[in-house]
């Protein structure tokens, strides 16, 4: 049971709720009450690793936010140039649509692929895997027409052209095979599909019946100058409605939100797939001209590549090492105190990251630090470690929360 009502409808669709209960989740592991150890003595030696890899990746710190965008761009082919020069002679505004269709639903297709599936783009020969390959997957599924259900107007996502998606065509577009499975492609599937009927339905959120409406939505409600929070709880109540079997409050889905008792009021906030996708709508918002502000108050992503970091470099630890070899659901404690940690000691790592780069919160938001950056760096600490780069837990996804 939780002790939230109606009223605490605004706090729990906020960044707000999700620190309230990650600070509360570090706090009772340092109480000895959770799954896991802190060992804060390895603090310094995480910074410091992700620092490298910053400088690695991005030695004038010049640095993108952390979006689906820079997955289009995998294996060194600029696929958004190719979008770009489709697109050149639209308005700025049609511009954003197009490309808030493309990313809204790619974001919506990435979670976790599995260790057994690649993609094989047939210009450049390369077989892409992870999250990158399930990026070009969704862009040459957008590209080819495949979310529009107007042949002539194939660059776009509509609310039919979702509805309409079948599994032979994800399949089809994603090269799903016996020896090349890729995990949950019915919850992604169904995720789209749902996003076809939300974005029908809601009409003031979608006013041309497309996902990338919403940038019409954020102009008539706000103008042209949006907060990073603002941007977050228009994505929940956008697309709050198409996760499946989630709880729910006074009628309105909590999306990536889940009981946890020994935290006060009950529920465990993440909102992960929302605010990667809410970083993934700020880059084409400002070439269409909207200034974002307070972009630093969002928080860094609940997801198994930061939080693998934590546990491979040993900032955090089980408790009991045998619980690494079985698979744990979502909903689990195990899973929601590893991503309540992943969210605190982010922000730890990351106000540190800033000192030591000489930046302010505002110059280096927490969306930097991840693409800098601790995403990377898990990603690498996996790789140290397995051969799979697979990560350190081992989490049952249905394609919808990782």
């Amino acid at each position: 049971m939780n002790n939230y009502s109606e009223k605490d409808l605004d706090f729990l669709l906020s960044p707000k709720a999700i620190r309230h209960s990650s600070e509360a989740i570090l706090s009772l592991t340092e109480q000895g009450q959770t799954h896991f150890n802190y060992h804060p003595e390895k603090f310094d030696s995480v910074v410091a690793y992700v620092v490298d890899v910053i400088r690695d990746n991005y030695p004038s710190l010049e640095i993108p936010f952390h979006s689906r965008w820079g997955h289009f761009r995998a294996g060194g082919l600029d696929r958004v140039a190719i979008l770009e020069e489709r697109i050149k002679d639209l308005e700025p505004m049609e511009r954003a649509r197009i490309k808030l269709d493309l990313v809204i639903t790619s974001v919506l297709l990435d979670a976790g692929a599995g260790n057994l599936w690649a993609y094989h783009e047939e210009s450049t020969g390369q077989d892409i895997q992870r999250s990158e390959g399930l990026g070009v997957a969704s862009f040459y599924l957008f590209m080819n027409g495949g979310l529009s259900h107007k042949a002539e107007k194939p660059l776009r996502a509509t609310a039919q052209g979702l509805k309409n998606l079948g599994v032979e065509t994800l399949a089809q577009a994603f090269q799903v095979s016996d020896k090349n499975p890729l995990v949950g492609v019915e919850g992604r599937l169904s995720l789209l599909q749902n996003l076809g009927e939300t974005v029908a339905r809601k009409t003031e959120l979608f006013p041309l019946a497309r996902p990338g409406s919403l940038v019409d939505y954020l102009k008539t409600r706000y103008g042209m100058t949006v907060t990073g929070p603002q941007l977050l709880r228009a994505v929940l109540d956008g697309l709050g409605d198409i996760w499946p079997g989630r709880l729910q409050l006074a009628g309105v889905n909590l999306g990536d939100t889940w009981n946890y008792s020994k935290v006060p009021g009950g529920l465990a906030a993440f909102h992960k797939l929302s605010q990667w996708m809410t970083y993934s709508l700020m880059e084409p918002l400002m070439e269409a001209g909207f200034t974002l502000t307070n972009v630093d108050q969002l928080t860094g992503l609940a997801e198994y590549r930061n939080g693998g970091l934590l546990l491979d470099r040993g900032l955090i630890s089980l408790k009991n090492p045998k619980l690494a070899e079985e698979v744990h659901r979502p909903d689990s404690e195990l899973v929601i105190e590893w991503r309540g940690l992943t969210v605190s000691l982010l922000d730890r790592i990351g106000q540190q990251v800033q000192m030591r780069l000489n930046k302010t919160p505002a110059d280096f938001p927490l969306a930097k630090v991840l693409e800098g950056g601790t995403w990377w760096a898990g990603r690498k600490a996996a790789k140290s470690l397995r051969a799979d780069s697979s990560p350190p837990l081992k989490i049952l996804s249905d394609g919808t929360v990782f």
